[in-house]
């Protein structure tokens, strides 16, 4: 996988740990980018190190139902490569990681700085992901988006929509919808390409659902 200037093609290209955000709700995918704003100090520090080195961060989500502050995280995360960074002038820093493969935590990594590092299991399939786009069912992960759009009175650029590969679509999708963390993290753990579109289609048809209180009309 390329990511920004640099080429993740086996397990030696990643590293054996790498210092974590926890942030509750944000998705990061692989090839995916996660916009951030950055102004607590422990992670200004984190921000600094990964820029002198690996350019590396872990995003991963407190375990469900903890504040971002908490010492329990959930399992699996997502490693991302810090592909555009700016300062603010005001102490902050607006970043953005672009998705490079999921991670499971193992044991967590002592040392002499404020933020918090653990040693990871990366997913290595992630690294080839793009070969399992030919198993997404894209006309009803489309309709099911466009069900959403149409429910809320929202607009899409459709012409990008169509361009756009079934693994940008899909994990896109994950990234930006409005789904609780418990939803974003079932989204992260999916198995492959495949099932993430198919939770994806599943948890849209419940939102939907909840709204209005027919799902099947909704989405035919």
């Amino acid at each position: 996988m390329q990511v920004g200037n640099a080429r993740y093609l086996k397990p030696n290209d990643l590293p054996d740990s790498v210092a974590v955000f926890p942030l509750s709700g944000a998705l990061l995918l692989p090839a995916g980018q996660l916009p951030l704003n950055i102004f607590e100090p422990r992670y200004l520090a984190m921000f600094d190190a990964a820029i002198s080195s690996n350019r590396l961060i872990g995003m991963v989500q407190p375990a469900l139902g903890e504040q971002s502050d908490t010492t329990h995280l959930a399992q699996v995360g997502c490693l991302g490569r810090i592909t555009s960074f700016a300062e603010t002038g005001d102490g902050r820093y607006i970043v953005s990681l672009t998705g490079i493969c999921r991670f499971r935590l193992l044991d967590e990594v002592g040392g002499h700085h404020p933020y918090r590092s653990f040693r990871i299991a990366p997913f290595i399939a992630d690294l080839k992901s793009r070969d399992e786009e030919d198993a997404v069912d894209r006309a009803s992960l489309l309709a099911a988006f466009k069900a959403y759009l149409e429910a809320n009175k929202l607009e899409a650029d459709w012409e990008s929509v169509e361009r756009a590969s079934n693994m940008t679509l899909v994990n896109s999708l994950s990234m930006m919808a409005p789904f609780e963390p418990a939803e974003k993290q079932a989204l992260l753990e999916a198995p492959d390409l495949k099932t993430r579109a198919e939770t994806f289609i599943a948890i849209t048809e419940i939102v939907l659902a909840r709204s209005f209180g027919d799902s099947d009309s909704v989405l035919q």
